[in-house]
C-alpha cells in the first residue's frame, strides 16, 4: 500500500500522480505498486513540487509496519528514535514572533 499526500502543488504535477494512483480526496493519492515505481514517482515529486509540500508513506517490514518520507516546507519533521521513525514539530510561526518580543 502506498499513500501520497500533497499540498500546495501545481495542477500539472496532481495530474501526473493521478495517472499511477487513485485520488481519493483532494491530494490524496493511494495505490500498491513496486518500488522501482514508488522511487519513480517520488523523483516525479521532487522535481515538480515547486513551493509545495509532499508526504508519501509505504507499508515495509518494521516494527511499525510502514516508512515514509517528506518533502518542501512543513512544520512536521520525520525523527528517528530508538529504530522508529516518528513526527517532531517546528514551532508554530506566531510562537516564534511572540517569543521573540
Amino acid at each position: 500500500m502506498l499513500v501520497i499526500v500533497v499540498e500546495n502543488v501545481p495542477q500539472r504535477l496532481r495530474g501526473r500522480l493521478a495517472v499511477w494512483l487513485i485520488e481519493i480526496r483532494a491530494g490524496v493519492y493511494v495505490g500498491d505498486l513496486s518500488v522501482k515505481v514508488r522511487e519513480m514517482i517520488w523523483s516525479q515529486i521532487e522535481e515538480g513540487i515547486e513551493e509545495g509540500n509532499a508526504v508519501m508513506v509505504w507499508s515495509t517490514n518494521t516494527e511499525s509496519g510502514f516508512d515514509f518520507m517528506t518533502l518542501g516546507k512543513n512544520r512536521r519533521l520525520p525523527v528517528e528514535f530508538d529504530g522508529l521513525k516518528l513526527v517532531s514539530f517546528y514551532p508554530a510561526e506566531d510562537q516564534k514572533d511572540e517569543n521573540a518580543l
